[in-house]
Formats: structure tokens, sequence, C-alpha cells
């Protein structure tokens, strides 16, 4: 099969197959002939297998060692039930805490965080995990493709620049136009691939195409 018939068949996105397999849970094989990835029964039943573990939040370094042989499924789910069991009580804490806040009657601009956030850190201090939502405020994840766009264009940027440079200071010495401007336009080419590709990925972080792995 393809993986556009595996993905209608397991119902898993080909973004998460294909994570699925960098992260080495799958591994189809390749035509002889054409060298595109054969999915089979096997790889079908393992995607179903991934799909069903994600659903029960099983992390993938769990369904790795299970898949491995390091645990059998029982070991997995002795273990991933430990941590449901923390997340429950966890849970359940910040249910106490915020149906202790429901009584108040107090706008926003007049509660007292300071004292209910030293309550919550001497929770934390007893072993109790609230969730942090603050961590995602701040979209780490853009970063890394902003500044790589940055630094290619500034440097084909400089680059354009240079050559026109070198153009107006000695034109009689200077290659053919039509030469110059093919160089001249090769940067800007690259610029506009840079910042096309920027955009796309962009896009997928924004729909979180990436993270969907994390819904199975």
């Amino acid at each position: 099969m393809k993986i556009n018939e595996v993905e209608a068949l397991v119902g898993i996105t080909r973004k998460n197959i294909r994570f699925y397999e960098s992260e080495g849970l799958l591994a189809p094989r390749r035509n002889s002939e054409n060298g595109y990835r054969d999915y089979g029964e096997a790889e079908v039943r393992t995607l179903l297998q991934i799909k069903l573990l994600r659903k029960l939040g099983v992390s993938l370094e769990e369904i790795r060692k299970m898949q491995g042989g390091i645990h059998t499924v029982g070991d997995g789910m002795r273990r991933h039930l430990v941590t449901l069991e923390r997340d429950r009580d966890n849970l359940d804490q910040a249910i106490r805490l915020c149906a202790g806040l429901t009584d108040r009657q107090e706008r926003l601009g007049d509660l007292d965080a300071g004292s209910i956030l030293k309550e919550m850190e001497a929770m934390e201090q007893g072993g109790a995990t609230f969730q942090n939502k603050q961590k995602r405020d701040v979209r780490i994840r853009y970063l890394a493709p902003v500044f790589i766009t940055v630094g290619m264009v500034l440097l084909m940027g400089a680059l354009a620049g240079l050559i026109l440079w070198l153009i107006a200071l000695s034109a009689a010495d200077a290659p053919p136009a039509f030469m110059l401007a093919v160089i001249a336009l090769f940067p800007l080419v690259i610029i506009g691939g840079v910042v096309l590709a920027l955009v796309q990925r962009i896009r997928e972080i924004g729909r979180g195409e990436i993270d969907d792995a994390k819904n199975y």
C-alpha cells in the first residue's frame, strides 16, 4: 500500500506516519524499483498499536520499549498507570483549589493572587504538579526558522549588494551584463525560496501538524 492508502485505513495523517517513522517506531520497506515506501499488513498493525497506546496517553519512549521487547504490554501499562494516578492526584488537587476559588466574589483586579500562589507553591513542595499553561505562551518553536531565514536573507542581500557595488565600481572590467544579471538574480531567488519556506513552516507549526502525533 501507499501512504495515502494507509492514512485512510488507520486514520492517522501521513505527517504523523512520517513522524513515527522518524522516531524509529515504524520501518516500512523500500520498493526496489522506485525507492518508495511500501506499507503492508505489518505496518498497518504497528500503526494501529501506536494509535491505541497514544490514545491512552502512553509515551513514545514506553512504546519504543514495548516494541523492542524490553517491556511487555503489561509492564508498560503498569508503568503508565503510575503516571496516570500521579496525574489524577495532581488534577484532584487542582480541582479542590479551583473549587475553593468559586466562592470568591471579588473581581480579578482585586484578587490576591500572591497568597494563592504561595499556597500552590506549598502544595508543589509536597509533590503536586499544576498545569503551567504559561510555558505555552512563548512561541519558542518559531525562533529557529525565523533566525535562519533572517540570517540567510541578510547573507544573500549582502551578496547581491556586493555584486551591484562591483558593477558600479568598475564597469569597464565587469563581466557581460547578462552574466551580471544572472549572478544578481541568484541570491534574490534564494531569498524568495527561504521566505516561502519560512511561511510554509510557520503555517505547519501554527496548525500543529508536527505535534499531531501527540493526539494518538
